[in-house]
């Protein structure tokens, strides 16, 4: 799989998730996907994403830069949302935040197979202690 492809399959996958179309998202996430070093299954990372968007109902993933090096895709996502309680244990409780995740995603073929995220938890620390 060239970068290009590679980088069309990854922008599908978002696209899923901002339709919050789960039965479509066997074609881009293996069966035995890892999620931080922890094998969670797709099941796992279907219910995942489902608490993410029912815990932040405005929840929409967005590009901000985009690199591939088949079978790696390195992704800085960037979310402008109104978490509805707790999120990463802050109390954000309806407060529009924005922040950051750089993910990291292996693929084997067209499936993603390993996932390594990090969320800008500072970023949303700074905007609550603003707003206090």
């Amino acid at each position: 799989m060239t970068n290009a492809d590679l980088s069309d399959v990854y922008r599908r996958y978002i696209a899923c998730l901002n339709r919050q179309d789960w039965t479509m998202l066997e074609q881009f996430v293996g069966d035995d996907v890892h999620y931080n070093g922890r094998r969670i299954g797709l099941s796992g990372y279907r219910e995942m994403l489902e608490n993410d968007c029912s815990e932040i109902p405005d929840l929409h993933f967005n590009i901000q830069l985009l690199t591939s090096d088949p079978p790696y895709v390195a992704s800085r996502l960037v979310f402008d949302c109104t978490p509805k309680g707790t999120f990463l244990g802050l109390d954000v409780n309806g407060t529009r935040v924005s922040f950051a995740e750089n993910v990291f995603y292996e693929f084997r073929g067209d499936r993603i197979v390993q996932v390594w995220s990090v969320i800008d938890k500072a970023a949303i620390e700074a905007q609550l202690s603003l707003q206090r």
